[in-house]
């Protein structure tokens, strides 16, 4: 009889681990969702000033039409994107394509001198910043995620219940070369 107690108990006891483990990766990847969920914000309101900003220079630059169009393109491609991962692919073309805007305006010294243009370009420089930051915030909770899923022995409880690695929200490698790069800074 005693026996039977201790085997229960043991039972008992490994059933509440597993459900602290399951519940635990619940939890991380909720926090992971949620941390895109406040990045999505930021790219909403990026998303919202990108026509204003295309319009503005487009009155400045209208032989750059390739670079609009590429920015335009990225823009509805990441405003219409589904899915955590999709998303990240989107905006990683509309951050690309935005700094080959940059690029393009270092052209127009009257453009950058424009008020509209310069109330823009700092409303979207502290979006980017926000979205950095939370980046930051969204990978450090991927990791998190996929250390638990990675790990022994929650990876266990992982396999069974289809919890994966996930991707990290990384600049793409065939971008990091211009972004990378100092800006030039001209008087």
């Amino acid at each position: 009889m005693t026996a039977i107690i201790i085997i229960l108990v043991i039972v008992a006891l490994l059933v509440f681990w597993g459900i602290g483990i399951y519940n635990r990766l619940v939890k991380l990847r909720n926090n992971r969702e949620n941390a895109f969920a406040n990045i999505d914000v930021q790219l909403k309101q990026r998303h919202d000033l990108i026509p204003q900003l295309v319009a503005t220079v487009k009155g400045y630059a209208e032989h750059e039409k390739e670079v609009l169009t590429r920015v335009t393109e990225a823009r509805t491609a990441a405003m219409n994107a589904t899915g955590i991962n999709d998303k990240i692919q989107a905006e990683n073309a509309l951050t690309s394509a935005l700094a080959g805007l940059k690029v393009s305006l270092e052209a127009y010294p009257d453009l950058k001198a424009n008020q509209n243009f310069l109330q823009l370009q700092t409303e979207i420089a502290d979006i980017e910043n926000k979205i950095a930051a939370v980046r930051r915030y969204f990978n450090t909770a991927t990791r998190e995620l996929n250390n638990a899923v990675q790990t022994f022995p929650s990876n266990l409880f992982a396999n069974m219940f289809g919890f994966k690695k996930e991707p990290m929200f990384e600049i793409p490698q065939e971008d990091r070369p211009t972004l990378e790069k100092a800006p030039e800074i001209k008087f």
